[in-house]
């Protein structure tokens, strides 16, 4: 290979025949070489064709199934390679921290070993295919905002036992790449930092695939090189300037040979994906709460429906883990199947609006869809004043179709002089994932607006060559809020049973940007708070990703959690609703009560002050920080109900094998996740957390029993301080349904 042909190897380029996927590599066609396409992969191959929408991986994380991760990965392999791709950008591998972060619907939770077995068995599955898994951000990328330039201050023992050992893990099961994150670590960038890519991933975990940066993280060609990072993506925007540098001597042609070899090195069954997707779907759904047994439900005869995610179904998240299905039915309409009629159904939230009418514009009316759209490649600026007829909160929408697609988007809304949201806007901004009623895509942000006073506002659409541009101004005005609330409360108090669809999603977090709080958004607290006192008969049904606050909770008989399901989550839904399948999922994150009892609630630590944000809480993430601080979760971690009772006996620890037998004592066939949980040592060096040191899942019939037996390893006895040490002393040894809900107790000493 000639040195330009080794440099073009070592960066992304544009692809001549793209598919839509994110990077591409030219290859050296004159050697022989193939060309190497990158796609994104957390839930489902992102590129422009359908795919199977799996269930978000926080789903996949609630099944505590290694199994399970496993096929979720080979159906993510298996359509990469049908739909062209070598790589796949997947899995995420950063561990929940915050509560608020964007993407923690793409993750496996807030344990370490929880997700680095899951992570484990999903990257088999994935290379299994001959597709290459890539496990990413790493490291310490565990929130959106500022994320391209905050630094993560966190000292070697947090780094090493809890926010490494997932990627760990990946590596040890063979992983073919590494992403390095946007953020700097401790002060030094992720793509240029030698401890990170060279001391940590190379020398001690011994890994020899190739490392590549996130989109646009290269800080600059030669630090990077030199700290391991092989890939620059998605252009050479900093590595084309490497052959100047060679030839100069300041880097030798073997430094640039070395991330040649370790990229050269690792080198659609639609029907059986679906039912896959199912599964998933199935065995993710965490029961949280079922009072008086509320469900599963007998019949549908009195039943009615409400929330926009009951109508329209939210199978995934936005960003890099946003797929397209061929298709997705709706909750109600897999709900109406069953009962061979529609549902009463009331919206309850507004998402659509109306448009905003002329009298309210200085321009006029903007609605220029449906047989209105312009024409393909129109290009246009509408300039005015926009003034509200009463003083009230408005939600201002920007809705349109056949736009450019770029980071900033392709329709935009500004008022006086402030970006309010555009439509088609790849990452971060309030875009929503649930389309118009119409088909179109939904941007926009609440604002107050006063009575008679104009506001200045700007609509600019840029339009997609090949099909028409549709443009509309919307708004949700505080009357139609509220009439929205009015006509679900109406429905509710007609009927025995309401189901509750609520979620959050596009406008809430997303890549590239958090959740502002840990309420959900759209009037949804107000809106469930009427219907539960209107009927306490309510099911609460959760299309979320990540934690949220429930002051309605109390009001509920029941709350189901499926999460973002994927394409086939309505009929899984409908069928765990009516008891045709049993919840088994477990909560892989702690839910807190209150958004300040969060381990991450004091700034400095989330967003952080001055571009730092220190990992002060050290070891004690998720689950630890309540157990050490004393702090009442609203669900704790590994919490999820059934259908169904299981019984604990027998325990006993011998050495470090921990035995008990598992009962169902009720008389429904479900599955239960055994925990086995590990104290810390009365004296200890350092201070010491209890934590997870083993699980299973366990499937049984009524009635039937079974011994059970798990390993506590090593490290869940051990601390890092320059290598992991072991130390002795009585350790208490708890097994039980959930992280609070221990249903035997031993001891174990270790020597």
């Amino acid at each position: 290979m000639t040195l330009e042909e080794k440099v073009a190897m070592l960066h992304g380029a544009t692809d001549p025949a793209s598919p839509g996927q994110a990077g591409y590599l030219p290859g050296v066609p004159r050697l022989g070489i193939p060309e190497v396409r990158l796609s994104d992969g957390p839930a489902g191959v992102r590129v422009a064709r359908h795919a199977t929408a799996l269930p978000a991986p926080v789903a996949l994380a609630a099944t505590f199934d290694p199994d399970t991760a496993r096929q979720y990965g080979q159906v993510v392999g298996e359509e990469g390679r049908a739909l062209g791709q070598d790589v796949l950008l997947a899995p995420m591998t950063n561990l929940v921290r915050v509560p608020q972060a964007g993407r923690n619907f793409e993750t496996l939770g807030e344990d370490p070993l929880l997700a680095g077995d899951l992570f484990a068995a999903e990257v088999r599955g994935i290379q299994e295919t001959g597709v290459i898994a890539t496990v990413k951000h790493y490291a310490a990328n565990n929130f959106e905002n500022g994320r391209q330039t905050v630094s993560a201050d966190l000292d070697e023992r947090t780094l090493r036992e809890i926010y490494l050992p997932a990627f760990e893990a990946a590596v040890r099961a063979g992983v073919g790449a590494v992403m390095a994150s946007y953020n700097r670590v401790n002060g030094v960038y992720a793509s240029e930092n030698p401890y990170l890519l060279t001391e940590i991933l190379r020398a001690d975990w011994k890994f020899t695939g190739f490392v590549m940066s996130d989109w646009g993280a290269t800080q600059g060609a030669e630090p990077a090189i030199r700290a391991g990072l092989d890939l620059e993506m998605p252009s050479g925007a900093n590595y084309a300037s490497l052959v100047a540098t060679v030839r100069e001597g300041s880097l030798p042609e073997s430094v640039v040979d070395t991330s040649v070899r370790r990229i050269l090195g690792p080198a659609l069954d639609s029907a059986r994906h679906a039912a896959a997707a199912r599964r998933i779907a199935l065995a993710g759904a965490v029961l949280l709460r079922n009072e008086g047994d509320t469900l599963p439900l007998a019949d549908l005869r009195s039943v009615v429906v409400t929330g926009p995610t009951a109508r329209s179904p939210l199978v995934g998240g936005g960003g890099s883990a946003h797929v397209i299905p061929a298709s997705a039915e709706s909750p109600l309409d897999a709900l109406a199947r069953r009962a061979g009629r529609d549902l009463p159904y009331a919206t309850g939230v507004d998402l659509d609006g109306a448009a905003v009418p002329a009298s309210a514009l200085s321009t006029g009316a903007i609605d220029y869809t449906g047989t209105n759209a312009l024409p393909a490649g129109t290009t246009r600026t509408w300039t005015g004043t926009i003034t509200a007829p009463e003083t009230g909160d408005y939600d201002l929408r920007i809705q349109g179709a056949g736009a450019v697609q770029s980071f900033q988007g392709g329709i935009s809304l500004t008022l006086d002089g402030t970006l309010i949201d555009s439509v088609g806007a790849i990452f971060g901004g309030n875009s929503r994932l649930l389309s118009t009623a119409d088909g179109l895509g939904n941007a926009g942000a609440v604002v107050h607006l006063v009575a008679g006073r104009p506001r200045r506002f700007a609509v600019t659409a840029t339009g997609a060559a090949d099909t028409p541009v549709q443009v509309r101004l919307a708004w949700v005005t505080p009357a139609r809020r509220q009439q929205a609330v009015d006509d679900a409360v109406r429905l509710a108090k007609s009927a025995r049973t309401v189901l509750a669809f609520a979620f959050n999603e596009g406008t809430e977090g997303t890549e590239g940007q958090d959740r502002t709080g840990l309420a959900l958004p759209d009037n949804q607290d107000v809106l469930l708070t009427a219907v539960t006192t209107a009927n306490p008969r309510t099911v609460v049904v959760l299309n979320t990703g990540d934690p949220i606050t429930m002051p309605w909770l109390p009001g509920t008989a029941a709350v189901l959690q499926m999460w973002y399901p994927g394409q086939e989550g309505a009929d899984a839904t409908a069928a765990l609703l009516l008891g045709e399948a049993n919840p088994g999922g477990k909560l892989p994150e702690t839910y807190p009560k209150r958004p300040e009892d969060a381990p991450t609630a004091p700034p400095e630590r989330y967003p952080g002050v001055d571009e730092h944000a220190q990992y002060s809480e050290s070891i004690f993430v998720g689950y630890r920080y309540y157990d050490a601080m004393n702090v009442a979760p609203l669900f704790p971690f590994g919490h999820g109900l059934s259908y169904t009772r299981f019984h604990y006996s027998d325990l006993s620890v011998n050495c470090r094998q921990v035995e008990f037998v598992l009962r169902n004592s009720g008389d429904r066939t479900g599955a239960e996740v055994a925990q086995v949980y590990v104290g810390p040592p009365a004296a200890a060096p350092v201070p010491m957390a209890r934590q997870l040191a083993a699980f299973v899942r366990v499937e049984l019939r009524p009635g039937e029993s079974r011994k059970v037996r798990l390993e506590i390893p090593d490290r869940a006895l051990s601390y890092w301080s320059d290598g992991w040490r072991m130390v002795a002393g009585k350790r208490s040894v708890e097994v039980g349904s959930s992280s609070r809900d221990v249903r035997r107790r031993d001891s174990v000493v270790v020597r």
